[in-house]
């Protein structure tokens, strides 16, 4: 049976934290971006009401180090620019279209995740799929995500989910059956400590990823795939998840 992929766009494929940085600085200088390391001092007390929490289900800005205000204002302003998400790059320059090649010639069948909010325009969905089609993949599925990716796999019988976020890893693992593989470019310090002791897969690139998928996937071995998903992976069975 071919594999059955999901892909996370923004963070994985998608460069979105780039072309947020950039209109950050637009709106409120290049002090006020990620790459401000004062802005880790305290603020002086204040008698106001802190701000509100930035609205929920949206793509992390948490590298951007922006206050809640900040990100409210920039994703305003991300709903005004026409057809965002056609304008971001990818994340590893030519990994759209060998994931395109290698899943064409292995049957594998993707489909591809994200949370991305509305910008004026086409519809998230259709620029998403245009971009992909722009970077090497015909005829993309995209679904804009409203709850569990977890759910999402379970409903539709994946084999692996791909994503940059441990909290959405993390609802693969718990609410389905299918392997999450974390594609984690930070330091390795940073990896939350229950991530490989949830079940969830590790790598350092997307190209590290795919090179690991075909090798599962390798023809005439299918007998010992959990076996070797789990040696290729660096992993042990989670306790108390299946």
């Amino acid at each position: 049976m071919p594999l059955r992929i999901a892909v996370d766009l923004d963070g994985v494929v998608a460069d979105m934290h780039g072309e947020l940085a950039r209109q950050a600085e637009l709106l409120f200088g290049e002090a006020l971006t990620g790459r401000r390391p004062f802005r880790a001092a305290p603020a002086p007390p204040s008698t106001t009401p802190p701000d509100p929490p930035a609205p929920r289900g949206l793509p992390s800005l948490e590298s951007l180090q922006l206050t809640s205000r900040e990100q409210r204002r920039l994703w305003r302003h991300v709903e005004t620019v026409d057809n965002f998400w056609e304008t971001l790059k990818e994340t590893e320059p030519g990994m759209t279209r060998r994931l395109a090649a290698v899943a064409a010639a292995r049957r594998w069948e993707v489909i591809f995740l994200t949370t991305r909010p509305a910008s004026a325009g086409a519809t998230s969905q259709l620029q998403s799929q245009r971009w992909l089609v722009s970077k090497g993949f015909p005829l993309p599925s995209v679904y804009v995500v409203r709850g569990s990716r977890g759910r999402i796999a379970s409903a539709l019988d994946l084999d692996f989910v791909i994503d940059d976020r441990p909290d959405n890893c993390l609802d693969v693992v718990v609410d389905s059956k299918a392997r999450a593989i974390l594609v984690w470019r930070e330091d390795e310090n940073r990896l939350p400590v229950a991530s490989r002791r949830m079940g969830i897969g590790v790598v350092k690139s997307f190209e590290e990823c795919l090179d690991i998928l075909v090798q599962v996937d390798t023809p005439g071995e299918r007998s010992g795939f959990v076996d070797r998903v789990k040696r290729l992976l660096g992993l042990k069975e989670p306790a108390a998840v299946r």
